[in-house]
């Protein structure tokens, strides 16, 4: 299956996209977040309207896997 190209636009945005991503996860750790919703509210600041609904849903559930169970 040959492999698609990303625009220079594109990777750019996908290095962002990491890059916001990776920031998120440091702060919910510095913060012991303790909740999705504290977790939620990390990530609403740190992306700040660069990310699409479905993005930073993916984000939040990222960073939310090491989250105490209830």
């Amino acid at each position: 299956m040959p492999r698609t190209q990303l625009s220079p636009a594109d990777r750019g945005l996908a290095a962002r996209v990491r890059q916001l991503h990776l920031i998120a996860a440091a702060r919910v750790s510095a913060a012991r977040a303790t909740s999705p919703q504290q977790v939620a509210d990390i990530v609403r600041v740190t992306v700040d309207d660069e990310v699409d609904t479905r993005t930073f849903a993916a984000i939040v559930t990222d960073c939310s896997a090491g989250l105490p169970r209830r």
